[in-house]
């Protein structure tokens, strides 16, 4: 019982409303640096609503069940990293080893159901967009778990307690050399795993309608809807657990804020990608970087 009213607090009703503001924040920024006035603060909360008394369209062509359980699958997913990844922060005795690989695998399937729903939905814009997020979830997920393996082989460890415990006792992971090189690839793969500018060519609007999302809508796209939200907030900490220690402070939201600051700034200086360009980029540029952050590691540095 104890482990359900986890996975509602902190796992979702936590992260979704964190999540939210952080959205907003995002949002107003951006608002600013375009000399807008932006949206007021519980508008994220508003969409979603809106979002869930709207009735569900299903396409004629589609694979009906793959699209109406894509949404949902992501969700569950997000919301189980964010159970584990928040336990670990309340009350860290009921984590278990392997977590992290768990928590990286978990972080894999909203993006693969996102692959699949928009696949299925029979719309050809909508299948460009599938397109496009499985092979950018080919270029940097590559990227991502290299840079992953540097505090495994600094600490001997893959239980995020552990981790942190560690860090703790000797210092950031992100305060040597080795870490500090991985946790830089890692905020790139960061953005893309979020779909922030530069890596939003599966959603394109400009391009695509919204590309991957232009089929769904009511609930189905409210639980991708607040998927992002939950995201935005679970994956820039389990990156902070793993790479900087614990978070269990006050020092813990600023860290977390110094990551939303990059990814409103990189999403707001800089033109979206190609494609073949970020895979170029993540394959022959970042990959290669966090090979020498692993080789670094293994020599202790």
């Amino acid at each position: 019982m104890i482990f359900f009213y986890y996975f509602i607090f902190p796992g979702f009703l936590a992260t979704f409303i964190l999540g939210g503001f952080a959205s907003w924040i995002e949002r107003k920024v951006t608002a600013r640096i375009q000399a807008r006035v932006g949206p007021p603060l519980l508008q994220p909360f508003y969409d979603v609503r809106k979002l869930f008394i709207k009735e569900v369209t299903i396409p004629q062509n589609s694979a009906r069940t793959v699209f109406m359980l894509a949404p949902i699958i992501s969700f569950a997913s997000i919301t189980i990293v964010a159970t584990i990844v928040g336990l670990n922060i309340v009350n860290p005795s009921y984590g278990f080893n392997g977590d992290l690989i768990v928590c990286v695998y978990l972080l894999l399937i909203p993006s693969l159901c996102l692959i699949l729903g928009s696949g299925s939905a029979g719309n050809p814009l909508s299948s460009i967009g599938s397109s496009r997020e499985m092979k950018l979830v080919l270029s940097y997920e590559l990227a991502f778990w290299a840079c992953l393996a540097v505090p495994i082989i600094k600490t001997q460890e893959l239980k995020l307690a552990n981790l942190m415990e560690f860090q703790a006792q000797n210092g950031a992971i992100a305060g040597s050399l080795s870490g500090i090189i991985a946790f830089i690839v890692l905020i790139f793969c960061m953005q893309a795993k979020l779909g922030r500018v530069p890596f939003d060519m599966p959603e394109a609007e400009t391009e695509l309608a919204g590309g991957v999302y232009i089929e769904y809508s009511g609930p189905l796209l409210g639980f991708f809807k607040i998927g992002q939200y939950m995201m935005l907030i679970v994956l820039p900490i389990f990156i902070l657990e793993i790479f900087w220690g614990p978070m269990n402070s006050w020092i813990s939201i600023l860290k977390y804020l110094l990551l939303l600051v990059i990814i409103v700034l990189v999403e707001n200086t800089n033109p979206r990608l190609k494609i073949d360009q970020a895979v170029k980029f993540f394959w022959f540029g970042l990959f290669p970087i966090a090979v020498v952050s692993i080789i670094l590691g293994v020599l202790g540095l």
